[in-house]
């Protein structure tokens, strides 16, 4: 088709902006954070950063998806592939904000991880980094490359471990930023190599979070399992299963849900969606786009060593092959991390010794900083399990192991500047 003008498009869509939105709120607190300076008639001004914009203009950039061909501009991206893509979305969002075993769930689940690894490369950011990789140097290549991958994360991101996290009970809630996908690793420091422009963490490496807010209120956090069986290893080491484009399956009775977010970690996780943004952020209310104000401390890495995004380890168990058979007598297998029975990592002994000994050290070490009560449930049997504490036997069992620990060199320090960073997000 011939177009005339150019088109605007909506990198961040505006159905998902207005979940960020209080009820009969029209119009966003949004932040340039980085103003640009302009001239006119000799005169030179930096444009206003604080800006009080409806989602329609919030988020947008001229022909971002416009293909062209000699003269000829099209716009069948947009209309075709990110319009399908986004009516998807926007019902699997609602679905996953609302987590609960159901059929909407299972139908969505698809939906839901293809539109989230869409968007984490659709941004400015997101065209940048994908024709950094493939050394794309015209935008039609970078839009057929963005949809021959567009499920390019999705087996990472399900294979990791599922929290959604709930912010009602603080006073600030959730800010939106124009690179909403983000990518969080506590080694890996906003100004370092693998997070400037137009770089984030590898989402492969183990100590690497996904942070995505679902609406006001609610926000996914994905945790590579590896990290949460032993955090006690370096953050930028690569997980077990490093491929990216790969079949795997989903636990969804294994999501977490119900962990009610203090203040504190709610100011924490809006300073990290700042900081990994790329030029925009907006709120509802002009305080919420300024957390770095309030927080007790904003030190990158302490924000994960004080287990901010880490959901509660006493939920996870070892092992976790998986075998599957179909109506057709053809049957399926998969390892704890997603291998095949024929790769070699699909079993790994010392891998599994190793993770056992870490993981029993770290549910001692969260029962002990955290209390008996769990910060979340799961729903194992189907439904959200009840039970909202350990067993008083199995507290005193976890305390104990936890003062063996701690008679290892160095441990009670590590443990004391731990406290001292978490102590305000304790439930």
């Amino acid at each position: 088709m011939i177009n005339e003008g150019y088109h605007r498009n909506h990198y961040v869509p505006e159905w998902y902006q207005r979940n960020f939105m209080r009820t009969g709120q029209s119009k966003f607190h949004y932040l340039d954070l980085a103003p640009e300076e302009r001239t006119q008639n000799g005169h030179r001004w930096t444009r206003k950063a604080l800006l009080h914009w409806g989602p329609e203009r919030c988020f947008v950039q001229d022909d971002l998806y416009t293909t062209r061909w000699g003269g000829i501009e099209n716009v069948d991206i947009e209309r075709f592939f990110f319009g399908g893509l986004d009516s998807a979305g926007k019902e699997a969002v609602s679905v996953f904000a609302d987590y609960s075993i159901r059929d909407e769930t299972h139908t969505s689940f698809q939906d839901f991880i293809r539109y989230l690894s869409v968007q984490k490369l659709r941004t400015p950011k997101g065209l940048a980094w994908l024709e950094s990789m493939t050394g794309s140097v015209h935008r039609n290549i970078t839009m057929r490359v963005l949809q021959d991958y567009q499920n390019l994360f999705g087996a990472i991101w399900t294979d990791c471990v599922w929290q959604v996290a709930d912010a009602s009970q603080s006073p600030t809630k959730f800010i939106v930023s124009d690179n909403p996908v983000t990518i969080y690793n506590r080694d890996c420091f906003p100004n370092s190599s693998a997070c400037r422009f137009p770089n984030d963490p590898d989402v492969r490496l183990v100590g690497t979070h996904t942070i995505f807010p679902l609406t006001i209120e609610k926000i996914l956090i994905l945790t590579n399992m590896a990290w949460v069986r032993n955090p006690y290893q370096s953050a930028t080491r690569m997980g077990p299963n490093e491929r990216l484009m790969r079949n795997t399956i989903f636990n969804m009775m294994d999501v977490q849900t119900g962990r009610m977010l203090t203040e504190e970690e709610v100011l924490e996780i809006n300073y990290i969606i700042k900081r990994r943004a790329h030029r925009y952020i907006a709120a509802a209310e002009q305080d919420w786009l300024y957390p770095e104000l309030s927080l007790t401390c904003d030190h990158w890495r302490k924000l994960g060593n004080g287990y901010l995004l880490m959901p509660d380890p006493r939920h996870l168990h070892m092992g976790g092959s998986v075998v599957a058979g179909w109506d057709n007598g053809r049957s399926e297998a998969w390892g704890p991390y997603r291998h095949r029975p024929w790769e070699a990592a699909y079993e790994d002994a010392k891998r599994e010794e190793t993770e056992t000994k870490a993981l029993y050290r770290f549910q001692a070490e969260w029962s002990a900083m955290f209390g008996r009560s769990y910060r979340c449930r799961t729903h194992r049997f189907g439904r959200a399990e009840q039970l909202t504490e350990e067993w008083p036997e199995s507290f005193e069992r976890a305390l104990r192991l936890d003062a063996e620990y701690l008679k290892r060199p160095g441990e009670r320090q590590r443990r004391r500047q731990l406290m001292k960073n978490s102590k305000s997000n304790a439930v």
